[in-house]
Formats: structure tokens, C-alpha cells, sequence
């Protein structure tokens, strides 16, 4: 009983430890230790955490990596509705606003200027001080239960610094450098970027998987107090950010004025000053700051009078095309790019952007030699507007994607009912690159240590030309530890965390082909339909499509691309090298584990702990952290520890992988 209350002492010290330099770092943005401190802080706690599930919490700053899968998003009505604002574009509707709230006020104004974040709004609910709720603000009125991709916020505090009961409102965003990462990453792995930080920040709070927004770098603003302010002794905005921030709460930056020609000489400051934030900005917003005369002003049924949103005017120049580059991307989609005489837009210089596809041009009737309109889209994305069609030149031919594959030569196609061009030769040296890429990502066989910087490296030394070449890296690690960067140890992990994929389930392998159309979700489906590779490889069109969730469009890409000789090849390799080619998901109603529940410790050598846990669940039983009388058994592999050790004090039966197996 001591030790559990010691245990329990440690791991709320932690949790409080790793709260506060969440606040630092996300909050203040003063980091107090180290990347490598952090995340030893961070194992420590998760590894004492899944020792005793039992002093688990759900607001434990470990769970901020997500995990919760939701068939839909919950429909909540906010207690205080969430109004839009009236919006103002130029200095003389600024000034018509300062006189209505001069005519309609009385008492001393002072306005409050803060950033427009360009982002999604959000209620937050506290209870005694504990985060209850996140919902979208919706059509202000009703808005989606998003809790568990808000708590994964690491500036959403989970714990004020007081106990109070309380309902914020905030504005959800990503921040420039974050966006501009995630799409290089959308782009790597053959999937559409998003059009500005605004989607990215809506699409990535709005997933049903919490582990994807998680993965997303959302950050937050607060800008108000839902609840009655009165009854915390607030009498203005001013007070209210300052309440806030002891709180814990990251607030909007902001600037007081008491002279509406000075709001306005600040407006026009940030015109330009505007590109130099880490953020996303679309204007300012104004708002009186004495709550009493807010009061006076009211409200109609859209938006406070007592506010106004100043946007910025759209910004852009004019530049010409010098010429229109190809790209192939890891699908085979064939990419136009725009390559223009560099031109200073929103704050920085641009010479490319992207044209999309053959209809995009030809809609705008983009050709080399073009005077253009560009601006970026967000703020942020380059973007050709129109062209000056007075400015065109005598001789200007139409621009036509190529009719082979810039690449390798094969001709391209253009699939029915898509607006992309491919190439869709599987073995075109573009698509190897991108498509390994994918391969060892997160969604697909999460092949830790294995990233673009390390694949480039592997291909330029011609140690891989397709896939199946990842697994033969271990017959050449003497050349890889001679190679810069690399040492023994990070070589040791590489190709230790290659060996592991292979035991992987099939729906990963799948995923993992990057077969167009063919995402993480419809993997899993094929994988569990059709339960091995060859009843994959070998499937009709009829049986695919009458596959749940598989569509024509699907089942043509999943013939097309088992269709391919090259394709068949390297599978054959793979199954040789030992990769797994079978689904785990046995729709067993009663499992030789029913009813059982079983704990995995020590290192495994034909399993990873995904797959055994799939498989265990798979045949009707449950996996558990930790030991106790209620464990069955023990799945013992090499150097268990003090799981073991319990095990065998209460007696638990402990069996080998091999025992492991006989009991499947």
C-alpha cells in the first residue's frame, strides 16, 4: 500500500512537472529544457502509467497524443451563443463605427485591438477547474463535441490554475512554419495539401481520429470569457487577458487605444508588419474594452455592436512566367509548376506556384511568356490569379501536360472522371522515391528512424530501388555505418525497426503500397475481406466492388495496380524476405483467448506489440498493461522484467512465444 501511494506521488509529480514546461514552451514561449529532457520526462511518466493502468487519468499530459476514434462528432447547443463580426475594410468604415458607439455610449472608451487569427473558434468548458468540453462554434448556436483533438492541444491548459467553473472562447490555428511543413509532408506522400493554415487547422480538428490531429501542430488563442464576467470581477477586456493568463491560458496579443485615428494608424501599420508574425493573421479586430458599455451597446441577432473585424485588402503583383516545370508525384500524378520572375507578395519574395492540372490551366488559359496576377492563397500558398491577356506575347503556344512521363518515358494517362495525369509505370525512379517515403510512414508500416532525408541518401548510394530493397539493407550495414551521419547505433536501430515490420498485418502492407485511391481505412477493409495477399492479388472486379466501402473507381485502381508484372515481382520478393501476408482479423465470435485477459512484456521476435495485441483481441481476448490476480497468462519474450517478476510472485501461468503460437 506504501509503494502504490509512492508510485502515485511520483506519477502526479510528473504529470504537474510535464504540465508546467508544456506551459513554457506552447504558452510563454520560453522552453525550460531541452527536447531530449522533455521526452525522457515523458517516457518515464507513460512507462509508470502503463505499470498501473489503475492511476491512470484522462488528463494526463500523456494522453495528449491522442488515441480515442469516434464513429461522429456529438451535437452540443452553447449556453452563450458564439457571434460572428460586422466587418470593416477601409479607415472611413472604421470611423463610422467609432461614431455609432460615441453616439450610442456613455463613460470612458478605451478600445482593444487584437490579431485576427486566421483559424477555427472554439467554446472550452472547465468544471472546478478540470477541462470538461471542446465543441466548434457550428452556426453559433449548436457545435460539434471536439474534446478529444481539443485536449491534444498542448497550449489547451487541462487543469487551471484555479478551481473555477468556466466556458472560453478561442481561436484554434496553425502556425506558419507548421503548415508549410504539413503540406511538404501531404506532397511526400502523394495526398492534397491544403489550400491555407485555416483548412489545415478545420480539417485537422474535425478528425474522428484523435491521434491525426495530435499529429497536426494546432495551437490556440483565447479571446473571451463566455461566462458572465461579472461574477469573476471583470469589468473589461483588459482585466479579462490579464485573468486569463494567470489562469494558464495562452491569450490573443493585443494593444489598447482610446483614439479611433490611432485604431486606424495601427491598421494600416500592420498591412505590412503583419508577414513578419509566425502566424496567420486576416486582420484585426476592434472591440470596446469597459464591459458596462458593452452593455449599452447590445447586440443584434449576428454580432455584438460593441466590435468590428478590420480585414486587410487582398494582396498582390504581377510577374511573368518564365516557364512551366513537371513533377511527378509518389501516385504518378503529374504535377505543373509555374516558374515566374520572382515577385515580393504578403511580406516575401515568390518565383513558383503550383498550376494543379491540364483543367486548371486551360480554365485560365495559362501559357509561358504570360503576364500574371499572383498572390498567395492564405497568406501563405503561391497562387497564379489570371493572366494579362494585353500583355501576351505575338507568338504564345498553349501549354499541354506531357504525353510521356518527363521521368521515365512511359506515356501518361489521364484515368476517367479524374482531372490528374499519371504515369503509371510503378517502377519510374519519381515514384520510388515518394513512394518508399509513404511506405515507411506512420499510416502505412511505421517503420521507425526512416525518413525522406535517410531514403535520398540510401537511393543516391543505389543501396534501394524499390521497395522490396528496404529489407535487404541488412546485408549492407557495414557500407551504411561508413556513410556520413550514420554510426552503429543508428544503423543497429534502422534496420532492427525494419526486421520488426515484417510482422506487421496485412492492411499496413497495403497502405503501405500507396495504391491510388487506397488510404489507411479501405486497407483494412481489403485486409479483413480477403484475408491474405493472394486472395487480394487474385480478386474479381465483382468481388471488389461488392466489398463494403469499395467502390469502381477503387476496384479499377486495385486491378490496375496488381495488374502490373513489376508489382507481382516485388511482392514475390517481399513474402521471401519474410514480410507477413496475412490479415490478423479473424472474425473469431468465440477466440481461443475469449474471455481471457493476457499481458505482453520483454522483447518479441515474431511479433511487434501492435500486431500480438491485434491478434490476441482479434481471438475474443483483452490485453492489459499490467499484472494482476485477474491476468490468465503472460506472453514472455527476452528480457522481461519486473512484469514477470509479479507474475510469478501471484502465481499468473508465464508462456513463450511459441506457445504463444501453438495456442492459435
Amino acid at each position: 500500500m506504501i509503494m502504490i501511494e509512492k508510485i502515485k506521488e511520483q506519477i502526479s509529480a510528473l504529470r504537474k512537472e510535464i504540465e508546467n514546461h508544456n506551459y513554457a514552451y506552447y504558452v510563454l514561449d520560453r522552453p525550460s529544457l531541452t527536447d531530449g529532457e522533455y521526452d525522457l520526462l515523458m517516457r518515464k511518466l507513460i512507462t509508470l502509467e502503463q505499470e498501473h493502468p489503475e492511476l491512470d487519468d484522462p488528463l494526463s499530459p500523456s494522453h495528449r497524443v491522442g488515441g480515442s476514434v469516434l464513429s461522429a462528432f456529438q451535437k452540443v447547443p452553447h449556453n452563450t451563443p458564439l457571434l460572428s463580426l460586422d466587418n470593416a475594410y477601409n479607415a472611413k468604415e472604421l470611423a463610422d463605427f467609432d461614431r455609432r458607439v460615441r453616439k450610442e455610449a456613455a463613460g470612458e472608451l478605451e478600445y482593444v485591438v487584437e490579431y485576427k487569427i486566421d483559424g477555427l473558434s472554439v467554446a472550452i468548458l472547465y468544471e472546478n477547474g478540470v477541462f470538461k468540453r471542446g465543441a466548434t462554434r457550428g452556426d453559433g448556436t449548436i457545435g460539434e463535441d471536439v474534446s478529444e483533438n481539443v485536449k491534444t492541444i498542448r497550449s489547451v491548459p487541462l487543469r487551471l490554475k484555479e478551481s473555477v467553473n468556466l466556458e472560453v472562447r478561442g481561436e484554434i490555428f496553425i502556425p506558419k512554419k507548421g503548415f508549410i511543413s504539413l503540406n511538404e509532408q501531404q506532397t511526400l506522400l502523394g495526398k492534397e495539401s491544403f489550400a491555407n493554415p485555416r483548412n489545415a487547422a478545420a480539417g485537422s480538428l474535425r478528425q474522428l481520429d484523435s491521434k491525426i490531429a495530435a499529429s497536426r501542430p494546432l495551437d490556440i488563442f483565447v479571446f473571451d470569457v463566455l461566462s458572465n464576467a461579472l461574477d469573476y470581477g471583470l469589468h473589461s477586456q483588459v482585466e479579462t487577458f490579464e485573468w486569463l493568463n494567470t489562469l494558464g491560458f495562452k491569450t490573443a496579443p493585443s494593444k489598447r487605444f482610446t483614439s479611433m485615428d490611432d485604431v486606424i494608424e495601427y491598421c494600416d501599420q500592420m498591412i505590412d508588419e503583419r508577414h513578419g508574425l509566425p502566424f496567420e493573421i486576416d486582420g484585426l479586430v476592434i472591440k470596446v474594452s469597459p464591459f458596462e458599455i458593452r452593455e449599452q451597446l447590445g447586440s443584434t441577432a449576428k454580432s455584438p455592436r460593441w466590435a468590428i473585424a478590420y480585414k486587410f485588402p487582398a494582396e498582390m503583383a504581377t510577374t511573368v512566367i518564365k516557364d512551366i516545370q513537371v513533377q511527378v508525384g509518389r501516385t504518378g500524378v503529374i504535377t505543373p509548376l509555374a516558374i515566374f520572375e520572382p515577385v515580393k507578395v504578403a511580406g516575401s519574395v515568390i518565383g513558383k506556384a503550383t498550376l494543379h492540372n491540364q483543367d486548371y490551366i486551360n480554365e485560365k488559359d495559362i501559357r509561358i511568356g504570360d503576364t500574371v496576377w499572383v498572390q498567395k492563397a492564405g497568406d501563405v500558398i503561391p497562387a497564379v490569379v489570371r493572366v494579362d491577356l494585353t500583355k501576351r506575347p505575338d507568338v504564345s503556344d498553349p501549354f499541354r501536360l506531357p504525353e510521356q512521363c518527363p521521368i521515365c518515358g512511359t506515356e501518361t494517362v489521364r484515368v476517367e472522371g479524374e482531372s490528374a495525369l499519371r504515369c503509371l509505370n510503378e517502377m519510374c525512379p519519381a515514384k520510388i522515391k515518394r513512394a518508399l517515403e509513404h511506405f515507411v510512414s506512420r499510416n502505412a508500416m511505421n517503420i521507425d528512424g526512416v525518413g525522406e532525408a535517410l531514403i535520398e541518401t540510401l537511393i543516391e548510394a543505389g543501396l534501394i530501388k524499390d521497395l522490396a530493397d528496404l529489407y535487404t539493407l541488412k546485408e549492407h550495414s557495414d557500407t551504411i555505418m561508413n556513410m556520413e551521419r550514420f554510426g552503429e547505433k543508428s544503423v543497429s536501430n534502422m534496420l532492427e525497426a525494419i526486421e520488426n515490420s515484417k510482422s506487421n498485418d496485412l492492411h499496413r502492407l497495403i497502405a503501405g503500397f500507396g495504391i491510388p485511391l487506397i488510404g489507411e481505412k479501405a486497407a483494412k477493409t481489403l485486409a479483413k475481406a480477403f484475408k491474405d495477399m493472394d486472395g487480394l492479388m487474385n480478386a474479381t472486379y465483382d468481388e471488389l466492388v461488392s466489398t463494403e466501402e469499395i467502390g469502381d473507381k477503387m476496384a479499377l485502381s486495385i486491378l490496375r495496380y496488381f495488374g502490373s508484372d513489376e508489382i507481382k515481382i516485388m511482392i514475390e520478393r517481399l513474402r521471401a524476405m519474410g514480410l507477413n501476408m496475412t490479415s490478423f482479423s479473424t472474425e473469431t465470435a468465440d477466440g481461443v483467448f475469449s474471455g481471457k485477459t493476457i499481458v505482453v512484456t520483454g522483447t518479441l521476435t515474431r511479433y511487434t506489440r501492435d500486431s500480438i495485441k491485434a491478434l490476441i483481441e482479434e481471438n475474443g481476448g483483452k490485453v492489459s498493461g499490467s499484472v494482476s490476480k485477474k491476468t490468465d497468462f503472460v506472453v514472455v519474450g527476452e528480457n522481461a522484467g519486473s512484469k514477470a517478476d509479479k507474475a510469478d510472485a501471484l502465481g499468473v501461468p508465464m508462456i513463450s512465444e511459441d506457445d504463444f503460437d501453438k495456442m492459435l
